[in-house]
């Protein structure tokens, strides 16, 4: 009867390769349509400066035309008289100052020096790492900068969330009810039935033996059959996926 059964299952085993890789590719298919992370050089090859410097540039409008999500980054790429601050705090922002700011919720990412005669030119880069209103403004020369349009306010989007380089020690940290959680590397204890016989034999007749060989060989043939048939679904549906 084992052997019966192991010529059986071995002859489908066309058909379960083939609808493996069916559900692979429609995985990946389906996977593939998600955006992936981005870096988003903020003013382009403008870069980050004051309408004074660059009156072409309107970073509001730049940002309105993008769409950001948790684990995408923005690129400054600016001088040593520009700043880069990043605030939660809408009134912070409005104010174009973060002297009164919260760590919580303002960070310096790049500060200035007015009063530095020797320019250089500064690349910054900044994470996106939570949801929600986020601005970003420029505070030297007491907010003229600021004023002066080097400023912007964007929304982060959840997307596919942060990536487990941005996330802090506590979010990495598994769960109490977590099958990693105090988890020794321990195997499990091997627990063997009472009634467990060691495997034997099974000598059968030649006839039997001839009926297994054409039983495997009328299920080798059908699972060929469906085999070319997925194969011709898997190429359409790669076509589609590339496209």
């Amino acid at each position: 009867m084992e052997q019966r059964k192991y010529y059986t299952s071995s002859g489908l085993v066309f058909f379960n390769l083939s609808f493996l890789l069916l559900l692979l590719l429609l995985l990946s298919c389906l996977s593939g349509s998600a955006e992936a992370y981005k870096n988003y050089t903020v003013g382009e090859s403008l870069g980050w400066f004051d309408n004074l410097e660059k009156p072409t540039v309107n970073y509001q409008k730049w940002a309105d035309s993008k769409s950001f999500s948790l684990g995408d980054f923005l690129i400054f790429n600016t001088d040593n008289n520009h700043s880069v601050v990043q605030t939660y705090n809408f009134t912070t922002y409005k104010l174009c100052d973060y002297e009164d700011a919260l760590d919580s919720d303002t960070k310096i990412w790049s500060a200035a020096d007015p009063s530095n005669t020797a320019t250089f030119a500064v690349s910054v880069a900044v994470p996106l790492l939570k949801q929600g209103p986020t601005y970003f403004f420029s505070s030297d020369y007491d907010g003229d900068q600021c004023n002066n349009g080097q400023h912007f306010k964007i929304n982060v989007t959840h997307g596919q969330g942060l990536p487990d380089s941005l996330k802090s020690p506590s979010e990495q940290a598994p769960a109490p009810n977590s099958a990693d959680y105090n988890n020794d590397d321990s195997a499990p204890d091997i627990v063997v039935p009472s009634n467990f016989n060691n495997p034997h034999e099974d000598k059968g007749s030649d006839d039997d033996d001839n009926d297994v060989k054409k039983e495997s060989g009328s299920v080798s043939l059908f699972a060929k059959s469906w085999n070319m048939k997925l194969y011709g679904f898997m190429i359409f549906l790669g076509i589609i996926c590339i496209f």
